[in-house]
Formats: structure tokens, sequence, C-alpha cells
């Protein structure tokens, strides 16, 4: 039986820095390429988004969120390996549990796309992954807490399961009467959008819950016809659409970057939902934008477009029983 298409794609994926620079015309020595980072965490983009990358532009958005460098390897004061206490909030069977009402689970630790500045590249996946067991654990801890009302499908990306993976968990999960809601975090739709197939959105429509989709793009370069497309194939599933991002520095951290961002997004279908301050993970210090520049960032994008296309600007900080507004 062939893979599914989005399987191919995946397996097609650029992994070697020298390469994707190469396809853009760049010079691996002039923008710091990094053996040591990519050894610590390894580079993944699908080619698709990678055609997304403006040739010849050693400052495009898109490439500066997948680009190992040298910067990674610099020792950073205030970084650490678990930027928000996953750690804490883990029992070891892939759910964490930080906030009232919610259980989050790492499904998988595979993602399509390797961002520099994920707070999980030093999560331990190979202890802590829900799928791996056939669900068993977390199933059985969801139906014991009746205080668990939505249930967030994280990772990795739980997009990279197969459907039949994910139909598994949610076969499953009918029977536990207080669960109301599902949500799943993903940005495999935007950094590949040919996951968003007939058998994955016959999947979404199935389900007895209201669904959220909250995706995961940080510049409105990453949007095009394929993303539309995905995107409209979820929504007439059922799905709400929503955007979380994360203010990097060189990449979204002006007013009309982020104005655009949550304008494509709108147009696509997609209501911004977060901003994100910089989650403080080893690796990722050459990101952060300070809070002061922060706050004036968002001032502005305030005053410049309509309140629903204003994302919520947070920081999470372990042990906070919700996200920081700043």
């Amino acid at each position: 039986m062939q893979s599914p298409r989005w399987q191919q794609l995946w397996r097609e994926a650029v992994r070697d820095g020298g390469e994707l620079l190469g396809l853009l015309g760049l010079d691996p020595a002039a923008l710091g390429l990094s053996a040591g980072a990519a050894r610590q965490f390894p580079l993944r983009v699908p080619r698709g988004f990678v055609a997304r990358m403006r040739h010849g532009d050693p400052a495009d958005p898109l490439l500066r969120q997948v680009l190992p460098v040298d910067a990674e390897m610099r020792p950073a004061p205030g970084f650490s390996l678990d930027a928000v206490g996953d750690g804490a909030a883990s029992a070891g069977d892939g759910m964490i549990r930080k906030y009232n009402g919610r259980a989050l689970l790492v499904a998988t630790g595979s993602c399509a796309i390797n961002c520099r500045y994920c707070f999980r590249r030093h999560f331990p996946y190979a202890e802590q992954t829900a799928s791996a067991a056939g669900w068993a654990a977390a199933l059985e801890r969801i139906a014991a807490d009746g205080g668990i009302e939505e249930v967030i499908l994280s990772g990795g990306d739980p997009l990279s399961l197969s459907d039949a993976k994910l139909a598994a968990f949610t076969d499953a999960l009918r029977a536990v009467p207080h669960v109301r809601r599902l949500r799943l975090h993903t940005r495999l739709p935007v950094v590949l959008p040919e996951r968003v197939d007939d058998g994955f959105t016959d999947w979404i429509a199935s389900l007895p819950w209201p669904v959220a989709v909250v995706l995961h793009a940080n510049h409105a370069n990453e949007f095009d016809a394929g993303v539309d497309a995905a995107l409209a194939r979820l929504r007439a599933a059922g799905a709400s659409l929503l955007n979380q991002a994360v203010l990097l520095r060189g990449v979204n951290d002006s007013v009309d970057a982020l104005a655009a961002l949550s304008e494509r997004g709108f147009a696509a279908g997609v209501l911004p939902y977060y901003l994100h301050q910089l989650d403080r993970v080893q690796g990722a210090a050459h990101f952060e934008v300070d809070d002061a520049r922060a706050r004036q960032l968002h001032a502005g994008l305030a005053a410049r477009l309509s309140g629903y296309l204003v994302p919520r600007l947070v920081r999470e900080v372990a042990g906070d029983p919700g996200k920081r507004p700043l």
C-alpha cells in the first residue's frame, strides 16, 4: 500500500544546512552555519517551506527560523533546558497537567520542521510520549480525573501521527463523559499543508466535540495558496482555527511584520490568539526581544488593527496557573 503523499514529502525534507543554503544561493560561512548546533538539534525543513524563502536573502524570516547557527552554541545566563517547567508537570506518561480543566498530551516527538527556538528542543521524548504504548496510560488518567474538560494534543506535532493512530485515541476518548473539547497544537498545516488530506478531514469531521486547531505561524510569508487550501479544508470539516506566534528578533519584531501576519492569517480564516514572548530555552537566546520592546510593538499593533486581529501578548512562566499577560 502506497504511503500518503504527505509522508513522502516528509521523508524528502532538507536535512543538511549546506544543501539548504545552496538552494537559496547563500554562503554557509557568511551566515554562521553551525555543524555543532545541527548535531545538538538536527535541521529539518520541508521543501515546500523552503520554496517560500526568498532566494539570495540571508535575512529571510523563514530561513532564520530553521537554520542552525553559531549563536546557538554560546552560553546565555537565564536560559535552561526546560524553560516552561514541563518536567515538573509531567508524570512520565506523556501527560502534562499544568492548567485547570486541561490536560496536554505530548503525543509524539516527531515534527516536520525543527524550529530553532523550540521550547521542547531538549525534551526527553523517548521517555515521555503519550502514544508510545497505545495511549493507555494517558487515557486512564484522563478518565480518572473528572476535572479535565479539555484535552490538548501537542508534541512534537500530533499531525505527524497517522490518521489511524489519532482515531484510536479519540475513539477511546469518546467513552470519557467529562471531556468536552479537543485541541490540536500543530505546525503541519503551515509547513506541510499536504498533511490535511481527505482522511484527516474525515477524522476531524467525525469527532463528537468542538475542535480547535491552534496553528503556529510567525510570519505572513509562511502562508501561500497551498496553506490557504489546507486551512479551508479544516474549516469545512468544522474546526476552529487560531494562531499562536512567537516574537522573534530578526523574524517578526516590527509592527509591520506582526500586522501583516495577523491580516494574512485572518484572510485564510485564522484568528490571532497568542503572541508569545520567547521561552528561554538553551540555544535560542539570539531570538530574544526584551519586554519593553515587546510591549511597544504590541501597543503599535493595537493602534493599527481592529481588536480581533491583535493577539494577546503573553509569557509562559513555570508554575503559573495560566499564560502571564505582559
